[in-house]
């Protein structure tokens, strides 16, 4: 079983904290769409014969786009790739996109699930990241794509935003659980070099959230979904029983994938991939049917690095007899010699042959799975 990733990097203006490769160049959908469906035609042997169990389609804001381009794309997929019964369709929207009637269009094609980026529902704090929606259309989008039949629904929630308190974060995730989305996904904002809001920060005209409050926000997401019957499957998702994202645990348990469109990766568990960060470049490689990726060939540590990088993130761990039957003894050895702090200090535990994160590790996640990988 696959996946296949494709970046829709339309928007109609950018977020301050976005580094995702995206473009307000709306004019140059339909010569997208055009590229985007020589590509997956063109690499329909990069995932081999293998059916495909989920598609998913994030951006930029692949709500952006008409019946007429998502219709052209899924033409494609389903012409060129053996589709899984029962498989895992996705688009991420945002909230003030999902009128009712562009509801009722995509329940009239193969999506069968809704990633909603609402981030928070502080119409103060939306206003200051530049996002279009207000916290009564998230809300209102919400129970539309529920009327419309819509049965699993992701909802993604930021915190450490500017001028968050506890109060508005509890709030934010009373909010949330009124809703009762099959799933949430939270992150922690985060200052990349080069947005605007590292540019608010570096001018000092907004100020990034101190670390004990970060970890006092993390610990009251974990409790309170918890309590409220979600699973912690993996450091920032959470879903209902039996509703965790299919497609992005393939991206943790090693399955391979193909990415399509500007800036996406792809993984066929020997290499990776990654297409050019240039939409022209994107669309004038495809009509001349050109290479438009870079390719990286993963040696053995490659591999391994990547193995600690996927598993201890879950909630699943690392499975300590797949890592000595496909990385060797050596390695094997090698790892549980760098776990060995951590597992003294209760950040990492063995549980049935697996190496996991205690909820003390999961803290400081980051820094244990660097102490794991070769370097």
């Amino acid at each position: 079983m696959a996946g296949i990733y494709i970046h829709i990097p339309f928007c109609k203006k950018r977020c301050i904290y976005c580094d995702f490769f995206s473009t307000t160049q709306s004019e140059k959908k339909a010569a997208y769409t055009s590229a985007l469906c020589r590509e997956l035609t063109l690499r329909k042997g990069y995932i081999g014969c293998e059916t495909v169990e989920t598609v998913y389609l994030g951006g930029g804001t692949p709500s952006q786009l008409s019946e007429k381009e998502l219709s052209a794309i899924f033409n494609t997929i389903y012409k060129v790739y053996p589709i899984a019964e029962g498989a895992e369709i996705t688009l991420e929207a945002n909230p003030d996109d999902l009128n009712p009637d562009y509801i009722r269009m995509l329940r009239s094609l193969p999506f069968n699930r809704i990633s909603i980026g609402i981030q928070t529902f502080q119409d103060e704090i939306l206003k200051l990241l530049n996002r279009r929606h207000t916290a009564r259309q998230a809300i209102k989008a919400f129970e539309d794509c529920r009327e419309a039949g819509f049965r699993n629904i992701s909802i993604d929630l930021m915190y450490g935003l500017p001028g968050e308190t506890m109060k508005t974060w509890v709030s934010d995730l009373n909010q949330a659980l009124a809703m009762k989305p099959e799933h949430i996904s939270a992150y922690h904002l985060i200052y990349e070099e080069g947005t605007a809001l590292w540019k608010l920060r570096e001018t000092h005209r907004v100020e990034e959230t101190d670390e004990d409050l970060s970890v006092a926000f993390f610990t009251q997401l974990i409790h309170t979904l918890k309590q409220n019957g979600y699973e912690h499957y993996e450091i920032s998702n959470f879903c209902l029983p039996g509703y965790h994202s299919r497609h992005n645990s393939s991206y943790w348990t090693g399955k391979k994938y193909l990415g399509c469109g500007p800036s996406a990766h792809s993984y066929n568990g020997t290499s990776r991939q990654w297409n050019v960060a240039s939409l022209d470049g994107y669309i004038k490689g495809m009509e001349k049917g050109e290479e438009i990726s870079e390719k990286e060939e993963l040696d053995l540590y490659s591999r391994y690095n990547d193995f600690v990088l996927t598993s201890i993130r879950t909630c699943r761990g690392m499975p300590l007899d797949k890592l000595k039957t496909d990385f060797g003894e050596t390695l094997c050895n090698y790892c549980l010699r760098m776990a060995h702090t951590h597992l003294t200090q209760g950040t990492l535990e063995i549980k049935g042959n697996t190496l996991k994160l205690t909820e003390k590790g999961i803290f400081i996640s980051d820094g244990i799975m660097s102490d794991l990988m070769w370097v």
